[in-house]
């Protein structure tokens, strides 16, 4: 395993970050895919055998069993002080918001909760999952930077933004001495590149340390299209994120498999090790252990320029896709919300 600094955060962690989505109870969530506590360990246990020691979790997933799981593990597993623990967020629900509780309000609540659940004092990444459109920036930062200052998280992350909210918040952060976003998760993989637009540039420009999810866009860039799995068949998810461009993402996966064949290793290696080249560390989930051996391997692999050159050449421009096609403003008095 390789290991790198994590933006401007004093934190090293692992080329790979294991994504902790699939593990949890199935009925607690909404995906029925997601592996059971035994299992979990399992997975968890042999990353960090493998030198894995960044590990991203949600309060969302599975009502908090996936912090759950992860927190056991890692108890029993590593010590504290060795491993990279990351947890998000969501914004307020309609009934917070009408019961009056404000966006301070509910981070204090979540990150108490969250830590409960993983059972630990602590997280070093605490992420903004999801940009609440109701809530004032300065309400949201000053809320976070309370956490930071009270020790319940070292950093703070966000996900599923835009390049602009982003830059405004550590703007408005560095003006008002707040903690500012260290990290940003977003949407990112060999074929959905969107990110490279104004994110990558900007993240590079204010060495903001990228750690995007879908990062085998939820398996497409693991396997040939006509081979199924589990998740491809229930995740409707996934579905509603590639399924509209399958046709014009299916001519790179195709190109994924060629050099997969080429270089005798998995179309995971090659999808993960072109990732590598444009990101911090990328969040890979692992539902069996021989996801993280594949996640790992790919660290140590190398493309050519011409190979990168040749799985990028067919990309095409895609519509917004999951998270920030529903997340938008739902009337012009949210967004005047976001300027005080």
């Amino acid at each position: 395993m390789k290991y790198i600094k994590l933006g401007n955060a004093d934190l090293n962690v692992s080329r790979i970050c294991m994504g902790c989505m699939g593990f949890g109870d199935a009925r607690n969530g909404q995906h029925s895919w997601t592996i059971d506590e035994m299992h979990s360990r399992e997975i968890i246990r042999h990353a960090l055998e493998l030198g894995v020691n960044f590990y991203d979790t949600a309060i969302a997933y599975q009502s908090g069993t996936s912090e759950q799981y992860l927190g056991r593990a890692l108890k029993d597993f590593a010590r504290r002080e060795e491993v990279v623990v990351a947890t998000k967020f969501l914004p307020r629900t309609p009934a917070e918001i009408e019961a009056g509780i404000t966006g301070q309000q509910h981070i204090e609540q979540m990150i108490n909760k969250s830590l409960e659940n993983l059972g630990m004092d602590y997280v070093d990444l605490y992420i903004y999952h999801m940009w609440d459109w109701n809530a004032p920036v300065y309400d949201i930062l000053d809320g976070l930077n309370k956490v930071v200052k009270a020790g319940k998280a070292r950093y703070i992350g966000i996900s599923n933004c835009y390049a602009w909210q982003l830059a405004k918040a550590n703007a408005l952060a560095e003006k008002e001495g707040f903690a500012k976003f260290v990290s940003i998760q977003g949407h990112y993989n060999l074929i959905f590149r969107e990110e490279e637009r104004e994110m990558a540039p900007f993240c590079a420009e204010e060495h903001i340390a990228m750690t995007p999810y879908s990062a085998l866009a939820s398996g497409r860039l693991a396997r040939l299209p006509h081979e199924t799995s589990k998740r491809a068949e229930e995740d409707s998810y996934a579905k509603f994120k590639y399924d509209a461009t399958k046709t014009q993402d299916e001519v790179i996966i195709q190109r994924v498999a060629e050099l997969a064949q080429e270089h005798n290793v998995s179309m995971t290696e090659i999808s993960l090790a072109w990732l590598l080249t444009k990101v911090t560390a990328p969040i890979v989930g692992a539902t069996k252990l021989q996801h993280v051996d594949g996640a790992v391997k790919s660290v140590e692999l190398v493309l050519t320029a011409e190979e990168t050159a040749y799985l990028e050449e067919l990309y095409l421009p895609h519509p917004l896709a999951g998270v920030m096609a529903q997340n938008r403003p739902a009337n012009k008095e949210q967004s005047k919300k976001q300027a005080v």
